[in-house]
């Protein structure tokens, strides 16, 4: 198949990609930056500069859509909120449009989102069904994901990934996470009560496989482990695995002072469930966050 990325060069594209060519798919990748992109992404995968020339997707056969600004990277102004938003929902509605525009449209949009749909839930158990807490991270990706629905029709599939928070070997939120222990200050950041739902990157992988084969999916599909954590117990698991203490308690004044309203972030979390996955028969590799951890550290 030929599969056109969005977000191909961001820390989850540059994982995804590889297991997509080696299965044999074309990989086409929008980029602002062609030098950038390519000295990233090598010479298999087509670089297009921007999808402003394009007045269809009649070539493509789905389309894999990652694009948007990391959104805990700086603190939440009115004009980065608009950047985080702008970012997520300009792109897709251009997809939207390209598909809607096409004769032989895509059969498949896997399009971006996040557990941030439901907003900070406290002990609340979530799966697809719940409707989320009405807060700017609920409200970003609930318009994101109303944009990419109207991509929907009889020829085209839409399937919505609410991410979690994905675990990786090098960057992203397991090195952020890690540093504090490294210096000998990691531990529970406030109550450490706090749900954190994630997933390991190469089960995050599989989900998105699976969903490209398994066409009875569609609509938003929670991308998440099934053991959700306390945040007190994951810095426990991350302390115990870089043999490191783990006492040292972040208080949560000491990051809303720092962060401000993305505080929210860290101080806030999900208890998210993967029940639409697993009902359709996905098995989840990395289960264990104690396991997960060790094998990810292990291939840094």
């Amino acid at each position: 198949m030929h599969i056109l990325l969005t977000g191909g060069t961001g820390l989850i594209g540059r994982h995804l990609i590889p297991e997509l060519l080696q299965q044999g798919h074309q990989v086409s990748v929008v980029t602002r930056d062609v030098a950038a992109a390519r000295a990233v992404l090598g010479a298999q995968v087509a670089l297009w500069s921007g999808l402003e020339q394009q007045t269809d997707l009649n070539s493509v056969d789905m389309v894999i859509n990652l694009a948007g600004e990391p959104i805990a990277d700086k603190r939440w102004s009115e004009s980065q909120k608009q950047r985080l938003c702008d970012s997520r929902w300009q792109i897709t509605e251009r997809l939207v449009t390209l598909i809607k525009a096409s004769s032989h449209p895509p059969a498949l949009l896997i399009s971006g989102s996040a557990i941030g749909f439901y907003g900070n839930s406290g002990d609340l158990v979530l799966t697809e069904e719940d409707a989320g807490h009405n807060e700017f991270t609920h409200q970003l990706c609930a318009r994101w994901e109303q944009i990419a629905l109207r991509a929907q029709s009889a020829e085209t599939r839409v399937c919505l990934l609410r991410t979690g928070i994905v675990l990786t070997p090098q960057g992203g939120a397991l090195s952020k996470m890690t540093l504090p222990f490294r210096l000998g200050i990691g531990g529970p950041i406030g109550s450490g009560k706090q749900y954190l739902s994630w997933i390991h990157i190469e089960d995050w992988i599989s989900a998105v496989l699976w969903l490209i084969t398994h066409p009875q999916l569609s609509g938003p599909v929670n991308l998440v482990s099934p053991y959700a954590v306390r945040n007190e117990q994951f810095a426990a698991i991350l302390g115990q695995a870089l043999h490191r203490p783990a006492f040292m308690r972040t208080p949560a004044m000491a990051i809303r002072l720092m962060m401000g309203e993305s505080s929210v972030l860290v101080l806030g979390g999900q208890h998210v469930l993967p029940q639409k996955l697993e009902a359709s028969g996905f098995q989840f590799r990395w289960h264990n966050l104690e396991t997960s951890i060790s094998d990810l550290l292990n291939k840094r």
